[in-house]
């Protein structure tokens, strides 16, 4: 059992973001940061960052935001179609099957910290590595989880998006 939830909680992290709400006036740029609720921003001076690392970071509240909320079409717009999800174990699953499991409860997450994020921009791709704080009850195990992770992003189209490393 211990090995399921684990494994769970590293895909999850895979997927995850965490932090809570506003990371201070960016709004006028059009980074809405406070409407972001269930996501919390931490260790970081957002008016330090380049347009593109803060859109970049937006990106990523958003999507974290989305995983809060269960909100699937907003999760779809901000992740590629082909991002695959691996777990500790290996187990892969699709956007589709992670996002299946966002949608039925199997995964709830709460709230979501961004811890000391840092963001590196190279043309059109980007990564933000971070310390998430994970309040959430992901296959049936529920607490607060605190794990170290990246995540990749590609623009397309004008738009950061997650994808695979």
């Amino acid at each position: 059992m211990k090995k399921i939830i684990l494994t769970a909680l590293i895909l999850v992290m895979t997927a995850a973001c965490t932090g809570t709400g506003s990371a201070g006036g960016n709004e006028d740029m059009g980074y809405e940061f406070s409407q972001l609720t269930n996501v919390r921003i931490t260790g970081i001076n957002v008016s330090s960052l380049s347009e593109e690392e803060l859109a970049v970071l937006y990106a990523q509240a958003r999507y974290c935001q989305a995983m809060t909320d269960a909100d699937i079409e907003v999760m779809r717009e901000l992740v590629a179609e082909d991002k695959i999800y691996t777990h500790m174990s290996g187990r892969q699953q699709t956007r589709e099957e992670y996002f299946a499991d966002v949608a039925d409860g199997s995964l709830n997450y709460f709230t979501i910290g961004i811890e000391d994020p840092v963001i590196r921009v190279n043309g059109n791709k980007a990564q933000i590595t971070y310390t998430s704080i994970l309040n959430a009850n992901a296959y049936g195990a529920r607490g607060t989880y605190r794990m170290k992770g990246t995540h990749c992003y590609e623009k397309r189209n004008g738009s950061w998006i997650l994808v695979n490393r």
